[in-house]
């Protein structure tokens, strides 16, 4: 009897699972996350994201509107996030290679500059840190992460568009991919 309990909870599991994958990790823009954001929604979320400022992890304020103008990549992360730790080589690598192109990341941290500043120590990142604490997560969901979920990623047009949004690891040529057709823009 316990070996039907447990077979039917790892079926359960399986097709919750394979939902999420297909739901909720799907590269999306239009309706990020299965919810349907109108464009004035997301062009006020955008809005909302450059009125911030942020400290690094050594206590600098960051205000976002410095990097206004630019093709931005804002990733919500967290150090004890595993899928965030995956995906931050391979976005500091693309940082580096279309920084000169006007490219600029920005990791939001939703965790202390304590745990933020040990991470750059002992993982340097070549774009910025900042400490946003839990209530960024409410600013993530402005653009549709309503789970409020780990890794997330907005990436924003030189005009200040969201032109792409990531629940979930983004790949490398996944990333590129939504970069370059931004550039000649």
């Amino acid at each position: 009897m316990l070996w039907a309990v447990i077979a039917c909870a790892a079926v359960a599991l399986a097709i919750a699972g394979d939902f999420a994958r297909r739901s909720l990790l799907a590269p999306e823009t239009a309706k990020p996350l299965g919810v349907t954001l109108a464009p004035a929604d997301l062009k006020a979320a955008s809005e909302t994201l450059f009125r911030q400022s942020f400290p690094d992890a050594r206590g600098n304020e960051q205000a976002l509107a410095q990097w206004r103008g630019k093709i931005l990549v804002v990733n919500f992360w967290a150090t004890w996030c595993a899928p965030c730790r995956v995906e931050m080589p391979e976005f500091a690598e693309v940082s580096q290679q279309y920084a000169a192109e006007g490219v600029q990341f920005i990791g939001v941290g939703i965790d202390s500059a304590t745990n933020i500043l040990k991470f750059e120590q002992a993982t340097p990142m070549p774009y910025p840190l900042l400490v946003a604490g839990p209530q960024a997560l409410g600013l993530a969901s402005l653009f549709g992460n309503t789970a409020q979920a780990l890794p997330f990623t907005v990436i924003i047009d030189r005009r200040g568009k969201v032109s792409a949004i990531k629940l979930g690891v983004l790949k490398r040529s996944e990333l590129e991919g939504k970069i370059r057709p931004l550039l000649a823009s």
